[in-house]
Protein backbone atom coordinates (compact mmCIF):
# COMPACT_ATOMS: atom_id res chain seq x y z
CA UNK A 1 0.00 0.00 0.00
CA UNK A 2 2.70 2.30 0.68
CA UNK A 3 4.94 1.66 -2.75
CA UNK A 4 1.66 2.22 -4.20
CA UNK A 5 0.92 5.50 -2.30
CA UNK A 6 4.74 6.47 -3.29
CA UNK A 7 4.17 5.85 -6.90
CA UNK A 8 1.24 8.07 -7.34
CA UNK A 9 2.68 10.48 -5.13
CA UNK A 10 5.90 10.85 -6.89
CA UNK A 11 4.43 11.01 -10.36
CA UNK A 12 2.70 14.38 -8.84
CA UNK A 13 5.95 15.78 -8.14
CA UNK A 14 7.83 14.70 -10.94
CA UNK A 15 4.93 16.55 -13.33
CA UNK A 16 5.79 19.72 -10.81
CA UNK A 17 9.02 19.57 -11.32
CA UNK A 18 9.00 19.26 -14.96
CA UNK A 19 6.80 22.05 -14.74
CA UNK A 20 9.17 23.94 -13.22
CA UNK A 21 12.14 22.61 -15.73
CA UNK A 22 13.84 21.03 -13.40
CA UNK A 23 13.86 17.38 -14.57
CA UNK A 24 16.88 17.36 -16.48
CA UNK A 25 18.34 20.34 -14.63
CA UNK A 26 21.57 18.52 -13.18
CA UNK A 27 24.21 17.58 -15.82
CA UNK A 28 24.29 13.83 -15.01
CA UNK A 29 20.62 13.53 -15.43
CA UNK A 30 21.13 14.45 -19.26
CA UNK A 31 24.75 12.75 -18.93
CA UNK A 32 22.64 9.61 -18.42
CA UNK A 33 20.62 9.99 -21.40
CA UNK A 34 23.30 10.22 -23.84
CA UNK A 35 25.09 7.19 -22.48
CA UNK A 36 21.71 5.39 -23.12
CA UNK A 37 21.07 6.34 -26.70
CA UNK A 38 24.28 6.21 -27.81
CA UNK A 39 23.76 2.21 -27.38
CA UNK A 40 22.44 2.85 -30.79
CA UNK A 41 22.66 6.13 -31.86
CA UNK A 42 26.24 6.56 -32.71
CA UNK A 43 28.94 6.62 -35.26
CA UNK A 44 29.86 3.15 -34.11
CA UNK A 45 26.67 1.39 -32.16
CA UNK A 46 27.38 -0.85 -30.24
CA UNK A 47 27.98 -3.33 -26.76
CA UNK A 48 30.60 -0.88 -26.47
CA UNK A 49 29.04 1.96 -26.33
CA UNK A 50 28.05 0.99 -22.60
CA UNK A 51 30.75 2.92 -20.79
CA UNK A 52 32.82 2.27 -18.33
CA UNK A 53 32.99 4.89 -15.58
CA UNK A 54 29.21 4.66 -14.69
CA UNK A 55 27.59 0.88 -14.49
CA UNK A 56 25.64 -0.39 -16.89
CA UNK A 57 22.18 -1.23 -15.37
CA UNK A 58 20.72 2.03 -15.59
CA UNK A 59 21.44 2.60 -18.91
CA UNK A 60 20.74 -0.65 -20.45
CA UNK A 61 16.97 -0.40 -18.69
CA UNK A 62 16.94 3.03 -20.87
CA UNK A 63 18.77 1.76 -23.64
CA UNK A 64 15.28 1.38 -26.23
CA UNK A 65 13.07 3.75 -24.82
CA UNK A 66 15.38 6.40 -24.76
CA UNK A 67 16.03 5.83 -28.67
CA UNK A 68 12.36 7.96 -28.65
CA UNK A 69 13.07 11.06 -29.81
CA UNK A 70 10.72 12.63 -27.25
CA UNK A 71 12.05 10.00 -24.58
CA UNK A 72 15.55 11.38 -25.02
CA UNK A 73 14.73 15.09 -25.66
CA UNK A 74 12.74 14.82 -21.97
CA UNK A 75 13.97 12.46 -20.21
CA UNK A 76 10.76 10.99 -19.43
CA UNK A 77 10.90 6.97 -19.86
CA UNK A 78 14.11 7.39 -17.11
CA UNK A 79 12.24 9.48 -15.03
CA UNK A 80 9.44 6.65 -15.04
CA UNK A 81 12.48 4.14 -13.71
CA UNK A 82 13.19 6.64 -11.03
CA UNK A 83 9.79 6.50 -9.97
CA UNK A 84 9.04 3.02 -9.85
CA UNK A 85 12.36 2.57 -7.85
CA UNK A 86 11.32 5.26 -5.37
CA UNK A 87 8.12 3.40 -4.68
CA UNK A 88 9.66 -0.07 -4.42
CA UNK A 89 12.16 1.24 -2.08
CA UNK A 90 9.88 2.96 -0.07
CA UNK A 91 7.53 -0.76 0.77
CA UNK A 92 11.48 -1.95 0.88
CA UNK A 93 12.26 0.30 4.03
CA UNK A 94 8.54 -0.18 5.32
CA UNK A 95 9.05 -3.88 5.45
CA UNK A 96 12.13 -4.05 6.86
CA UNK A 97 10.94 -1.49 9.56
CA UNK A 98 8.02 -4.18 10.38
CA UNK A 99 9.94 -6.99 10.71
CA UNK A 100 12.45 -5.60 13.17
CA UNK A 101 9.64 -4.18 15.47
CA UNK A 102 6.04 -5.68 14.31
CA UNK A 103 4.84 -2.64 14.20
CA UNK A 104 3.24 -1.17 11.19
CA UNK A 105 2.58 2.48 12.50
CA UNK A 106 6.58 2.34 12.88
CA UNK A 107 6.88 1.30 9.18
CA UNK A 108 4.87 3.96 8.14
CA UNK A 109 6.41 6.71 10.42
CA UNK A 110 9.74 5.54 9.39
CA UNK A 111 9.00 5.29 5.63
CA UNK A 112 7.36 9.43 5.80
CA UNK A 113 11.39 9.90 7.01
CA UNK A 114 12.18 8.53 3.15
CA UNK A 115 9.00 9.70 1.15
CA UNK A 116 8.82 13.09 2.56
CA UNK A 117 12.42 13.99 2.34
CA UNK A 118 12.31 16.85 -0.64
CA UNK A 119 15.87 15.78 -1.65
CA UNK A 120 14.71 12.33 -2.49
CA UNK A 121 11.74 13.26 -4.10
CA UNK A 122 13.72 15.53 -6.05
CA UNK A 123 16.15 13.02 -7.59
CA UNK A 124 13.13 10.38 -7.97
CA UNK A 125 11.85 13.38 -10.44
CA UNK A 126 14.88 12.99 -12.22
CA UNK A 127 17.19 9.82 -14.78
CA UNK A 128 19.39 10.18 -11.85
CA UNK A 129 20.76 6.66 -10.58
CA UNK A 130 20.39 6.64 -7.13
CA UNK A 131 16.50 5.88 -6.42
CA UNK A 132 17.45 2.56 -8.80
CA UNK A 133 20.35 2.07 -6.36
CA UNK A 134 18.36 2.91 -3.05
CA UNK A 135 15.53 0.53 -4.45
CA UNK A 136 17.78 -2.48 -5.10
CA UNK A 137 19.91 -2.04 -1.77
CA UNK A 138 16.78 -2.32 0.02
CA UNK A 139 15.02 -4.93 -1.71
CA UNK A 140 18.26 -6.77 -1.90
CA UNK A 141 18.78 -6.10 2.39
CA UNK A 142 15.30 -7.28 3.20
CA UNK A 143 15.49 -10.60 1.03
CA UNK A 144 18.60 -11.30 3.10
CA UNK A 145 16.87 -10.76 6.63
CA UNK A 146 13.78 -13.43 5.42
CA UNK A 147 16.40 -15.23 3.78
CA UNK A 148 18.45 -15.43 7.23
CA UNK A 149 16.14 -16.29 9.51
CA UNK A 150 12.67 -16.70 8.19
CA UNK A 151 10.76 -17.47 11.54
CA UNK A 152 12.26 -13.80 12.39
CA UNK A 153 9.83 -12.54 9.73
CA UNK A 154 7.01 -14.78 11.03
CA UNK A 155 7.16 -13.75 14.19
CA UNK A 156 6.90 -9.75 13.93
CA UNK A 157 4.85 -10.14 10.76
CA UNK A 158 1.30 -8.30 11.33
CA UNK A 159 -0.06 -10.23 8.05
CA UNK A 160 -1.76 -13.78 9.95
CA UNK A 161 -1.67 -15.92 6.77
CA UNK A 162 1.63 -15.08 5.76
CA UNK A 163 3.54 -18.31 5.67
CA UNK A 164 6.14 -19.72 5.99
CA UNK A 165 8.93 -19.80 3.39
CA UNK A 166 12.77 -19.51 2.87
CA UNK A 167 14.19 -17.10 0.17
CA UNK A 168 16.23 -18.48 -2.80
CA UNK A 169 19.92 -17.99 -2.94
CA UNK A 170 19.55 -16.96 -6.58
CA UNK A 171 16.42 -14.70 -5.67
CA UNK A 172 18.87 -12.62 -3.12
CA UNK A 173 22.11 -13.09 -5.39
CA UNK A 174 20.35 -11.32 -8.18
CA UNK A 175 19.36 -8.21 -6.24
CA UNK A 176 22.67 -7.53 -4.99
CA UNK A 177 24.37 -8.45 -8.23
CA UNK A 178 22.01 -6.00 -9.81
CA UNK A 179 22.54 -3.50 -7.31
CA UNK A 180 26.43 -4.08 -8.24
CA UNK A 181 25.45 -2.94 -11.98
CA UNK A 182 24.16 0.67 -11.12
CA UNK A 183 26.10 2.20 -8.49
CA UNK A 184 29.35 1.71 -7.09
CA UNK A 185 28.12 2.08 -3.85
CA UNK A 186 26.08 -1.40 -3.40
CA UNK A 187 29.80 -2.51 -3.19
CA UNK A 188 30.32 -1.96 0.02
CA UNK A 189 26.92 -2.83 1.14
CA UNK A 190 26.52 -6.49 -0.20
CA UNK A 191 30.07 -6.89 0.97
CA UNK A 192 28.51 -5.86 4.61
CA UNK A 193 25.33 -7.42 4.49
CA UNK A 194 27.03 -10.47 3.53
CA UNK A 195 29.07 -10.29 6.38
CA UNK A 196 26.81 -9.58 8.39
CA UNK A 197 24.24 -12.84 7.06
CA UNK A 198 27.58 -14.95 7.88
CA UNK A 199 27.26 -13.40 11.98
CA UNK A 200 23.72 -14.19 11.68
CA UNK A 201 23.87 -17.83 10.93
CA UNK A 202 26.54 -18.43 13.13
CA UNK A 203 24.55 -16.76 15.91
CA UNK A 204 21.61 -19.08 14.78
CA UNK A 205 24.35 -22.21 15.70
CA UNK A 206 26.06 -23.15 12.53
CA UNK A 207 30.29 -22.86 12.46
CA UNK A 208 31.84 -19.90 10.67
CA UNK A 209 32.97 -22.28 7.90
CA UNK A 210 29.56 -23.90 7.44
CA UNK A 211 27.92 -20.18 7.75
CA UNK A 212 30.65 -18.90 5.10
CA UNK A 213 29.71 -21.62 2.82
CA UNK A 214 25.55 -21.00 2.56
CA UNK A 215 26.50 -17.52 1.77
CA UNK A 216 28.52 -18.33 -1.02
CA UNK A 217 25.63 -19.37 -2.89
CA UNK A 218 24.44 -15.54 -2.65
CA UNK A 219 27.78 -14.19 -2.70
CA UNK A 220 28.37 -16.01 -6.02
CA UNK A 221 26.02 -13.39 -8.09
CA UNK A 222 27.59 -10.14 -6.88
CA UNK A 223 31.09 -11.59 -7.26
CA UNK A 224 30.40 -12.18 -10.98
CA UNK A 225 28.48 -9.45 -11.90
CA UNK A 226 32.09 -7.05 -10.40
CA UNK A 227 34.04 -9.12 -12.35
CA UNK A 228 32.30 -9.17 -15.60
CA UNK A 229 32.36 -5.27 -14.47
CA UNK A 230 36.28 -5.42 -14.64
CA UNK A 231 36.83 -7.41 -17.97
CA UNK A 232 34.32 -5.39 -19.95
CA UNK A 233 36.14 -2.08 -18.46
CA UNK A 234 39.23 -3.38 -19.25
CA UNK A 235 38.52 -4.39 -22.95
CA UNK A 236 36.34 -0.87 -23.28
CA UNK A 237 38.59 1.60 -21.46
CA UNK A 238 41.66 -0.06 -21.05
CA UNK A 239 41.91 -0.35 -17.22
CA UNK A 240 39.99 -2.69 -14.92
CA UNK A 241 38.10 0.35 -12.93
CA UNK A 242 38.15 3.51 -14.19
CA UNK A 243 38.73 5.84 -10.81
CA UNK A 244 40.73 8.31 -11.90
CA UNK A 245 41.53 11.37 -14.15
CA UNK A 246 37.35 12.55 -14.69
CA UNK A 247 37.65 15.30 -11.61
CA UNK A 248 40.14 17.32 -10.06
CA UNK A 249 41.31 17.13 -6.89
CA UNK A 250 40.06 20.16 -4.41
CA UNK A 251 37.90 19.03 -1.70
CA UNK A 252 39.47 20.41 1.76
CA UNK A 253 39.69 16.93 3.13
CA UNK A 254 41.79 15.49 0.29
CA UNK A 255 44.05 12.78 2.56
CA UNK A 256 42.08 13.43 5.79
CA UNK A 257 40.05 10.59 6.91
CA UNK A 258 38.32 12.92 9.52
CA UNK A 259 37.42 15.66 7.38
CA UNK A 260 35.86 13.55 4.87
CA UNK A 261 33.71 11.58 7.26
CA UNK A 262 32.68 14.90 9.01
CA UNK A 263 31.70 15.98 5.62
CA UNK A 264 29.39 13.20 5.15
CA UNK A 265 28.14 13.46 8.48
CA UNK A 266 27.22 17.57 7.71
CA UNK A 267 25.44 16.27 4.52
CA UNK A 268 23.32 13.62 6.05
CA UNK A 269 22.29 16.55 8.48
CA UNK A 270 21.65 19.15 6.15
CA UNK A 271 19.48 16.80 3.82
CA UNK A 272 17.24 15.81 6.81
CA UNK A 273 17.52 17.64 9.61
CA UNK A 274 19.35 17.30 13.13
CA UNK A 275 16.54 15.56 14.98
CA UNK A 276 16.04 12.76 12.82
CA UNK A 277 19.80 12.52 11.75
CA UNK A 278 19.49 11.41 16.04
CA UNK A 279 16.53 9.48 15.62
CA UNK A 280 18.31 7.67 12.92
CA UNK A 281 21.60 7.34 14.40
CA UNK A 282 19.55 6.05 17.65
CA UNK A 283 17.64 3.80 16.51
CA UNK A 284 20.65 2.18 14.35
CA UNK A 285 22.39 1.81 17.48
CA UNK A 286 18.91 -0.08 18.81
CA UNK A 287 19.59 -2.40 16.05
CA UNK A 288 23.11 -3.32 16.81
CA UNK A 289 22.56 -3.98 20.26
CA UNK A 290 19.22 -6.05 19.51
CA UNK A 291 21.49 -7.96 17.52
CA UNK A 292 24.18 -8.73 19.83
CA UNK A 293 21.89 -9.26 22.87
CA UNK A 294 18.86 -11.30 21.52
CA UNK A 295 20.21 -14.07 19.40
CA UNK A 296 16.38 -14.61 17.78
CA UNK A 297 16.68 -10.93 16.46
CA UNK A 298 20.29 -10.96 15.27
CA UNK A 299 18.82 -10.83 11.92
CA UNK A 300 18.25 -7.09 12.14
CA UNK A 301 22.00 -6.06 12.24
CA UNK A 302 21.92 -6.90 8.16
CA UNK A 303 19.63 -3.64 7.68
CA UNK A 304 22.87 -2.07 8.95
CA UNK A 305 25.08 -2.70 5.79
CA UNK A 306 22.61 -0.20 4.34
CA UNK A 307 25.14 2.52 6.32
CA UNK A 308 28.24 1.10 4.03
CA UNK A 309 26.67 3.25 1.40
CA UNK A 310 28.82 6.23 2.54
CA UNK A 311 32.20 4.14 2.16
CA UNK A 312 32.52 5.03 -1.85
CA UNK A 313 31.35 8.81 -0.63
CA UNK A 314 34.18 8.87 1.99
CA UNK A 315 36.92 7.54 -0.18
CA UNK A 316 36.11 9.88 -2.89
CA UNK A 317 36.69 12.96 -0.54
CA UNK A 318 39.70 11.47 0.68
CA UNK A 319 41.22 11.36 -2.73
CA UNK A 320 40.16 14.98 -3.55
CA UNK A 321 36.80 14.45 -5.30
CA UNK A 322 34.67 17.54 -5.15
CA UNK A 323 32.02 17.66 -2.38
CA UNK A 324 28.76 16.98 -3.83
CA UNK A 325 25.54 16.60 -1.52
CA UNK A 326 24.17 14.11 -4.00
CA UNK A 327 26.26 11.58 -2.57
CA UNK A 328 24.93 11.36 0.77
CA UNK A 329 21.36 10.71 -0.21
CA UNK A 330 21.05 7.62 -0.49
CA UNK A 331 22.07 7.36 3.41
CA UNK A 332 18.41 8.69 3.71
CA UNK A 333 17.13 5.15 3.68
CA UNK A 334 18.80 3.86 6.66
CA UNK A 335 18.08 6.84 8.56
CA UNK A 336 14.49 5.95 8.05
CA UNK A 337 15.00 2.59 8.82
CA UNK A 338 16.52 3.38 12.03
CA UNK A 339 14.40 6.00 12.94
CA UNK A 340 11.46 4.10 12.50
CA UNK A 341 12.99 1.17 14.60
CA UNK A 342 13.43 3.64 16.99
CA UNK A 343 9.61 4.53 17.09
CA UNK A 344 8.52 0.90 16.98
CA UNK A 345 11.09 -0.17 19.50
CA UNK A 346 8.75 0.33 23.25
CA UNK A 347 5.78 -2.13 22.49
CA UNK A 348 3.42 -0.05 25.04
CA UNK A 349 4.04 3.44 23.31
CA UNK A 350 4.36 2.39 19.46
CA UNK A 351 1.35 4.04 19.01
CA UNK A 352 2.54 7.94 21.04
CA UNK A 353 6.19 7.42 19.49
CA UNK A 354 5.42 6.61 15.63
CA UNK A 355 2.64 9.71 16.05
CA UNK A 356 5.75 11.93 17.50
CA UNK A 357 8.28 10.75 14.67
CA UNK A 358 5.23 11.53 11.95
CA UNK A 359 5.04 15.02 13.59
CA UNK A 360 8.86 15.63 13.80
CA UNK A 361 8.90 14.82 9.71
CA UNK A 362 5.87 17.40 9.33
CA UNK A 363 7.97 20.18 10.88
CA UNK A 364 11.45 19.21 9.90
CA UNK A 365 10.93 18.08 6.07
CA UNK A 366 9.58 20.49 3.72
CA UNK A 367 8.34 17.71 0.05
CA UNK A 368 8.68 20.49 -2.02
CA UNK A 369 11.10 23.00 -1.04
CA UNK A 370 13.24 24.67 -3.97
CA UNK A 371 15.40 25.27 -1.39
CA UNK A 372 16.09 22.04 -0.66
CA UNK A 373 19.62 21.14 -1.21
CA UNK A 374 19.67 18.92 -4.11
CA UNK A 375 17.47 21.13 -5.79
CA UNK A 376 20.15 23.62 -5.77
CA UNK A 377 22.93 21.95 -6.65
CA UNK A 378 20.96 20.70 -9.32
CA UNK A 379 21.14 23.84 -10.81
CA UNK A 380 24.65 24.95 -10.49
CA UNK A 381 25.03 24.44 -14.13
CA UNK A 382 21.80 25.79 -15.02
CA UNK A 383 23.49 30.25 -16.03
CA UNK A 384 25.44 27.88 -18.51
CA UNK A 385 22.33 26.93 -20.95
CA UNK A 386 21.64 29.96 -22.84
CA UNK A 387 25.18 30.53 -23.74
CA UNK A 388 25.84 27.20 -24.87
CA UNK A 389 22.75 27.23 -26.88
CA UNK A 390 24.18 30.21 -28.57
CA UNK A 391 27.34 28.11 -29.46
CA UNK A 392 24.53 25.51 -30.74
CA UNK A 393 23.40 27.90 -33.27
CA UNK A 394 26.80 28.94 -34.27
CA UNK A 395 26.81 25.33 -35.95
CA UNK A 396 23.37 25.73 -37.32
CA UNK A 397 21.16 22.56 -38.25
CA UNK A 398 22.68 19.42 -37.95
CA UNK A 399 24.03 18.84 -41.51
CA UNK A 400 24.08 15.32 -42.96
CA UNK A 401 27.28 13.83 -42.93
CA UNK A 402 29.53 16.48 -41.16
CA UNK A 403 30.71 15.21 -37.84
CA UNK A 404 31.55 17.85 -34.37
CA UNK A 405 34.63 15.93 -32.23
CA UNK A 406 33.55 16.25 -28.60
CA UNK A 407 34.91 14.80 -25.25
CA UNK A 408 31.55 13.13 -23.94
CA UNK A 409 33.20 13.13 -20.78
CA UNK A 410 32.76 17.03 -20.14
CA UNK A 411 30.11 17.36 -22.92
CA UNK A 412 27.75 14.86 -22.17
CA UNK A 413 24.81 17.08 -20.99
CA UNK A 414 25.80 19.46 -23.74
CA UNK A 415 25.48 16.88 -26.23
CA UNK A 416 21.48 15.86 -25.26
CA UNK A 417 20.91 19.60 -25.10
CA UNK A 418 21.44 20.08 -28.63
CA UNK A 419 18.57 17.79 -29.22
CA UNK A 420 16.69 20.77 -29.23
CA UNK A 421 18.27 21.72 -32.02
CA UNK A 422 17.16 18.15 -33.36
CA UNK A 423 21.26 17.05 -33.21
CA UNK A 424 21.59 13.08 -32.97
CA UNK A 425 24.19 11.57 -30.39
CA UNK A 426 26.31 10.03 -33.91
CA UNK A 427 26.35 14.17 -35.08
CA UNK A 428 29.42 13.42 -32.80
CA UNK A 429 32.54 12.19 -32.60
CA UNK A 430 33.78 10.95 -29.06
CA UNK A 431 35.74 8.69 -27.10
CA UNK A 432 32.86 6.15 -27.19
CA UNK A 433 34.25 5.89 -31.00
CA UNK A 434 37.19 4.26 -30.30
CA UNK A 435 40.01 4.15 -33.18
CA UNK A 436 38.12 6.59 -35.13
CA UNK A 437 38.54 9.33 -32.03
CA UNK A 438 42.19 8.69 -31.29
CA UNK A 439 42.91 9.06 -34.97
CA UNK A 440 41.09 12.37 -34.87
CA UNK A 441 43.16 13.17 -31.99
CA UNK A 442 46.29 12.89 -34.31
CA UNK A 443 44.74 14.92 -37.24
CA UNK A 444 41.29 16.04 -37.03
CA UNK A 445 40.41 17.40 -40.30
CA UNK A 446 39.96 14.07 -42.27
CA UNK A 447 36.94 13.58 -39.86
CA UNK A 448 34.96 16.22 -38.70
CA UNK A 449 33.93 20.18 -39.76
CA UNK A 450 33.58 21.27 -35.76
CA UNK A 451 35.49 20.61 -32.78
CA UNK A 452 33.95 21.75 -29.32
CA UNK A 453 35.94 22.32 -26.62
CA UNK A 454 35.16 22.61 -23.14
CA UNK A 455 37.76 25.22 -21.80
CA UNK A 456 36.71 25.91 -18.23
CA UNK A 457 35.57 23.28 -16.34
CA UNK A 458 37.75 20.89 -14.42
CA UNK A 459 40.33 23.07 -15.95
CA UNK A 460 39.34 22.85 -19.69
CA UNK A 461 38.52 18.72 -21.13
CA UNK A 462 41.09 16.50 -22.50
CA UNK A 463 40.83 18.60 -26.10
CA UNK A 464 41.50 21.71 -24.05
CA UNK A 465 44.90 20.21 -22.49
CA UNK A 466 45.40 18.68 -26.21
CA UNK A 467 44.92 22.05 -27.91
CA UNK A 468 47.60 24.06 -24.99
CA UNK A 469 50.39 21.30 -25.45
CA UNK A 470 50.15 20.66 -29.28
CA UNK A 471 49.19 23.73 -30.98
CA UNK A 472 49.03 22.08 -34.45
CA UNK A 473 46.39 20.38 -33.07
CA UNK A 474 43.81 22.81 -34.63
CA UNK A 475 45.74 23.44 -37.92
CA UNK A 476 43.10 24.20 -40.19
CA UNK A 477 40.39 25.23 -37.71
CA UNK A 478 39.09 28.35 -37.08
CA UNK A 479 37.44 29.82 -33.45
CA UNK A 480 33.67 30.71 -34.30
CA UNK A 481 32.14 30.74 -31.09
CA UNK A 482 32.42 30.45 -27.41
CA UNK A 483 30.50 31.30 -24.43
CA UNK A 484 30.21 29.49 -20.61
CA UNK A 485 33.78 28.35 -21.41
CA UNK A 486 32.48 26.35 -24.18
CA UNK A 487 34.82 27.33 -27.92
CA UNK A 488 33.59 25.93 -31.13
CA UNK A 489 36.13 25.81 -34.13
CA UNK A 490 35.32 25.18 -37.63
CA UNK A 491 37.44 23.26 -40.49
CA UNK A 492 38.66 26.17 -42.58
CA UNK A 493 37.92 24.80 -46.35
CA UNK A 494 40.88 25.91 -48.90
CA UNK A 495 39.32 28.10 -51.99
Amino acid sequence: MLAVAAALGGAIVAVHYHRLGLTLSHYDARGHLVVARRIIDSITPGWQQIGAVWLPLPHLLNALPVQIDAFYRTGASAVAISIVAFAIATGAIAWIIQTLTGSAGAALAGAAVFVLNPNVLYLQSTPMTEPLLIALTTVAVAMLIAWCDPDFVLRTSYVPYFPYFRVADATVGWAFALACLTRYEAWPVTATALTAAVYVLWRHGASLRSAARAVRGIALYPAVAVAGFAIFSRVVGGEWFLSNGFFVAENKALGDLMTAASEIGWGVRTLSGTLLVWIGAAGSAAILVMSLLNRRRAAAVVALSLLAMSAIAWTAFVKGHPFRIRYMVPLIAVEAIGAGTAAGMLRRGRLVCSLALLGIVVYELKPLDQTAPMVTEAQWDRPNTQARARVTACIGESPAGEKIMASMGSLGHYMQETSRARFAVRDFLHEGNGDIWLAALDSPRPFVEWILIEEKAEGGDMLATLARTRPSFLDGYTRVCDGAGLALYKRRHQS
